[in-house]
C-alpha cells in the first residue's frame, strides 16, 4: 500500500498522527510505504519520523520540493491555501515510475479503520477516485462549467498512476489551471474538477467524512446538488453509514482538533493518535476560544434553517480565505 502526504514542517505533528492512525488500523497489510512530499521538513523531524515508523515495520520516503514555482511555467495565486497543495498535480514528475497506485491524503485527516477495501477499489478505466463535496455552490460550478457534473473533494484521492501517466492527467490539469490564469478559488481542486469532469470515480463519503454531514441532511444536500442526482452517486444509506462510522475523518474548515476550544465530533480520534507519536506534547493552537463559542452558537441557532445557514457560510468563505491569504503572506 502506497500512501502520499504533502506537508511543511509546521504540519509534521498532524501528519505523524495520520500516519500512526494508518499503521494502527492496518496491521494486517504486508507493506505500507509513506511518501512525504515536503517543503522544508527539518532534519530533526525527518530523523524522528524515520525512527518512529520502524516500530511498525513501515517505511517513509521523503521527496523534497524546494521551490514549487520551478514546476510551473506560469504565475499562480493559491488564494490563501498553502502552495504545497499543488504538489498533487506533479505525481508523474515526483513519484517513482514503478508505482502503479497511490492513496493521497490531506495532512488534516485521521484514519479510523482498515483501508484495504478502499485501496483495492475497482476504479475501472478511471485515473482518479474521490468523494463528492455536495456543498459546492452553483456559482462555482458554473464558473468551472460543470453544473451537470458532481464536484469532488481532493483531500482524499485514490490514483491509478499507470492511467494518470498514460493519459497525461497531470498535464491536462495543469493546463486547465494555466488557462484560468493560475487563479482558481480552490486552485488545484478546482483544476482537477474542471478538467476531469465526468472522469472521476465516486468513492463513498465514509472515506472522506467532514462536519457538513452532521450539519446538513441527505435531503438538503440532494437539493443543493441539483440538477445532478445525488442518489445516482451516493445512496441515503451510504450517507447515514458514513455519518455513524466513517473510515477517514477530514478536519475541514476552521474547527480542527489541534485548536484550543474546538468541539469537533471526532477530536478525540486525532488526540488518541497524536499521543502515540514523538509530538505528543504539541500544544494546541491558542486564540480560538471566542471563535469557537460563536461558532457553536451559530450552529445551534441555524440548525433548523439549513438553507439560511448554507447561504451565510457561503457568503463568509471568501472573507475567511482573504484572511488566510493575508496570514500566509505575513508568515513568509
Amino acid at each position: 500500500m502506497n500512501i502520499l502526504y504533502t506537508l511543511n514542517d509546521k504540519f509534521v505533528p498532524q501528519v505523524a498522527a495520520g500516519i500512526t492512525s494508518i499503521c494502527e488500523n492496518n496491521k494486517d497489510s504486508d507493506k505500507i510505504t509513506f511518501y512525504l512530499m515536503s517543503l522544508g521538513i527539518t532534519k530533526q523531524n525527518k530523523k524522528l519520523l524515520n525512527k518512529y515508523i520502524k516500530k511498525y515495520d513501515r517505511s517513509i520516503i521523503f521527496i523534497e520540493l524546494n521551490n514549487l514555482n520551478t514546476y510551473f511555467d506560469f504565475d499562480f495565486d493559491t488564494n490563501g491555501w498553502n502552495p504545497i497543495v499543488l504538489a498533487r498535480l506533479l505525481l508523474d514528475k515526483l513519484l517513482p515510475d514503478n508505482l502503479d497506485k497511490i492513496l493521497y491524503l490531506d495532512g488534516d485527516t485521521i484514519v479510523r479503520g482498515n483501508l484495504k477495501e478502499l485501496y483495492n477499489t475497482n476504479m475501472k478505466n478511471y485515473a482518479i477516485a474521490s468523494s463528492i463535496e455536495p456543498t459546492i455552490s452553483k456559482k462555482r460550478k458554473e464558473q468551472l462549467k460543470m453544473i451537470d457534473f458532481p464536484y469532488y473533494n481532493a483531500g482524499v484521492l485514490l490514483i491509478n498512476l499507470e492511467n494518470w501517466r498514460k493519459n497525461k492527467i497531470g498535464e491536462k490539469i495543469i493546463k486547465y489551471y494555466k488557462d484560468n490564469n493560475g487563479n482558481l478559488f480552490a486552485n488545484d481542486q478546482d483544476a482537477i474538477n474542471g478538467s476531469q469532469k465526468g472522469k472521476i470515480y465516486t468513492l463513498s463519503p465514509k472515506y472522506n467524512y467532514y462536519n457538513i454531514f452532521d450539519q446538513y441532511s441527505y435531503r438538503f444536500l440532494s437539493k443543493l446538488m441539483q440538477p445532478v442526482n445525488y442518489s445516482n452517486y451516493v445512496t441515503k444509506d451510504e450517507y447515514e453509514n458514513a455519518r455513524k462510522n466513517p473510515v477517514i475523518i477530514h478536519y475541514l474548515g476552521e474547527e480542527r482538533p489541534w485548536r484550543k476550544g474546538n468541539s469537533h465530533k471526532y477530536r478525540k480520534d486525532y488526540k488518541k493518535y497524536l499521543k502515540m507519536t514523538p509530538w505528543a506534547d504539541t500544544e494546541d493552537e491558542k486564540g480560538w476560544g471566542l471563535y469557537f463559542i460563536l461558532w457553536r452558537i451559530f450552529n445551534f441557532i441555524t440548525k433548523p434553517f439549513p438553507n439560511i445557514r448554507y447561504n451565510i457560510i457561503n457568503s463568509l468563505i471568501p472573507k475567511f480565505m482573504a484572511y488566510r491569504k493575508r496570514k500566509l503572506k505575513n508568515e513568509k
